[in-house]
Parts: C-alpha cells; structure tokens; sequence
C-alpha cells in the first residue's frame, strides 16, 4: 500500500514538470544558499588556521606590565636561557625614517638578539643575520626586508651598502626572504622592516630602554609550549611578587581559538539565514500542495468511495510533498557543488568543497520541512468526507 502509494506521488509529481519544479526552487535555492555559505566559511577556516599553524605555534609571547621594580634586561633573558627555561629573544619596536641616497621614507624598526631569528623562524635570503658580537658591540648593523631592499636601497644587491635610520648610518648585513612565513613578516607584509642589535636599538629609539617588556620564548628541545609556559610562569612569580597580574603569556592557540570562535558565530549565523529561505520553500510546497488538494478533491472521494482509508490518502499527499523537498534537495546540491567548483577556480591557495556533514544537514532539514509542510495539506485531503468529495465541481 505504502509503495502504491508513492508511485502515486511521483506520478503526480511528474505529471507537471514545471509546476513541480517552480515548487521545489524554493527547496533549491535555500539548499544552495546554506551549502555555499556554509562552505565557504569552511573553506576560508581552514585556510586561515593553516596560515596560522605554518607560522608555527611554538613560541610564547610575554608581556611584563608590571615589573616591582626588578625589570628585566638581557642578562636575564641569559639566565632564562641557561636555566634550560627556552630560547628567549627580546623584541622593542619603533619607527624610524629611513634614507638611502636620495630616497626617505618611514621604517619599522626592531630591536632584538640573533636567538630570535631561531625563535620565530625568520628566513635570512641573502647575507645573514644578527650576530651575538653586534650585540656586545653595539655594532650599527641591519638586517631588512625584500620591500625595504627594492623600494629605499635600489635592489637586493645592497649588502655591505649604507643606509641611514633616524639620522644614524648602518651597514647593511642581510636581506630578509620575500615568501618569510612568521608571524611577524605576515603583519609586515609590504611595508619597510629593519632589524638591529637590542642594545643599538636604544640608541636610535627614544621609547626603547635596556628596560625589557616584551619577549618571545620558544620550548628547548624535547619540551613543549605548555612546559615552557609553565616554566616561565614559575620563574616571572617568584621574581614579581607572585602577581599573576604583572605579566601576561600569550600564544598562537590562542588566535587559533579565537579564530573558531569567530568562524563558528559566523557558520550559525550565515547557517540560520539560509535556514529562513528553506522555511520559505516549504511554505511554498504547503502552498501548492493545498492548491493540489483542492484540484483532486474528486480523486480523493473517487479513492475513499472504493474503500481507501484515511491513512492511505494523507500518506500519498505527504509523500509527494517529501518528494518535491527531497528532489529540490538533491538539485540545490548539485547547483552547490558546481558553483563552489567555480569559486575554487578563482580563489588562490582556497579549495571550497561541499563537506558531507553540511550536505546531511541540508538532507535532513529538506526532509523535515517536507513532513512539516506537507502535513497540514496532507490531513486535510485525508479529512474530506468522500460524499462531499464526490460532489465537488459539480
């Protein structure tokens, strides 16, 4: 009974093709809507979290607001190191105008040791990078990026070339490379960087002391970031008076994190209003359905007078309307795929797929809003006396 039931449906269903289909477009395109918005945060996630995680999660930045009186400079990033605590590199930033012959502009300046190179993963193109002697030295040495090479000193043929910061001359040792994936290179992308000894950094900068506020610290062999932190924790408690308020340890998880958070509003959000144009769909298919109803209320009498019972009848109608969800369904999936295909093309580095949990998703909430619409339309063709039925037109 229920498989004659659905033969019916689907008869029904293919009987008008173009009606059927201007039913389902609102199944069609509330699908496509959350397929596509959904995939695409999706998509956009994980590139976002794979940029992130190839900058590499195992460092720790720290933060000292709040020194008691007992700051901290290099000899005790020193200490930290020999301690076995992590690689410690300061970092102090200031602005500075750079000139090269004729050419000026602004310079970001960072004031650090060689460890930090090994800290943050910096990738050194030509030259090399700070040595510990400029450090002791106080030497006038720089290292600067692709963009500060071409556009202030002429090209990367500039080592060993003269360049003057803030009204002081140093000597170009090494040239950054363009493709640098750290973290620091990825906010710096397309401006002018230049990176100093820490301890000629104070020289050039008025905001920058032999006070040390901020620092980064990555794990020694064989410990990880959740060690290191807690191991510098340990160390920055006995040494500010055991305020946890005086220091602050942050971390690219924490970013990360951030980040699905974010992204997960953002996948709901996008989620709910699509969600609104499949409600609208399934109004349409209660819509038609009743439409329907009311032109085969003769069949209905016809059906019940030959012995058809209740249930028999409201199934047929409320399969075809699951049928008209489901097909609209299937449709608004293929259209997804397609376009997403399409989107991909032009989107570097990004590959937008239909993930099987947001196609289930789609299934699942179609089917719902087929039963729940057609439900209505369902019982009342189920409802009608088949006497009155039979009358009907006449």
């Amino acid at each position: 009974m229920i498989w004659q039931s659905a033969k019916m449906a689907l008869k029904s269903v293919m009987g008008s093709k173009v009606r059927s289909f201007l039913t389902m477009l609102g199944i069609i395109i509330g699908v496509f809507a959350l397929v596509v918005l959904v995939s695409l945060v999706d998509g956009a996630t994980g590139y976002v979290t794979d940029t992130i995680s190839s900058l590499g999660s195992s460092y720790v930045t720290v933060s000292v607001s709040d020194d008691k009186g007992r700051s901290l400079h290099l000899a005790d990033l020193d200490g930290i190191m020999e301690e076995g605590i992590g690689l410690a590199a300061p970092m102090a930033q200031t602005s500075a105008t750079g000139k090269s012959g004729r050419e000026s502009d602004s310079v970001i300046l960072y004031g650090t040791t060689p460890v930090y190179q090994t800290v943050n993963g910096i990738t050194v193109a030509y030259g090399t990078f700070l040595r510990q002697t400029d450090v002791d030295n106080h030497n006038y040495v720089c290292v600067i990026n692709q963009t500060m090479a071409e556009d202030l000193m002429g090209g990367v043929d500039c080592l060993g070339q003269a360049v003057t910061l803030n009204g002081l001359k140093f000597t170009v040792i090494g040239i950054l490379s363009d493709d640098d994936e750290s973290l620091t290179s990825l906010f710096t992308a397309g401006l002018m960087s230049a990176y100093i000894p820490y301890t000629t950094a104070q020289r050039v900068g008025s905001s920058i002391s032999s006070t040390i506020d901020t620092f980064y610290l990555s794990p020694m062999d064989g410990s990880t970031v959740d060690e290191t932190k807690e191991h510098i924790t340990d160390y920055l408690m006995e040494r500010f008076d055991r305020d946890e308020d005086a220091f602050d340890l942050s971390d690219l998880s924490l970013i990360e994190d951030a980040m699905s958070e974010v992204t997960g509003m953002l996948e709901t959000l996008l989620g709910g209003i699509a969600a609104i144009s499949l409600i609208v769909g399934g109004i349409g298919i209660m819509n038609i359905m009743l439409v329907s109803v009311t032109e085969r209320t003769r069949e209905i009498g016809i059906r019940k007078a030959i012995g058809a019972s209740r249930w028999v009848i409201m199934l047929q109608f409320l399969i075809e309307a699951l049928v008209l969800s489901l097909v609209g369904c299937m449709l608004g999936l293929l259209l997804s795929a397609a376009a997403l295909i399409v989107i991909s093309q032009f989107a570097d580095n990004v590959n937008f797929t239909v993930s099987p949990g947001v196609a289930w998703v789609a299934i699942i909430f179609s089917l719902a809003i087929g039963l729940l619409f057609g439900l209505y339309p369902a019982n009342k063709a189920a409802k009608k006396p088949p006497i009155e039925a039979l009358r009907y037109g006449e």
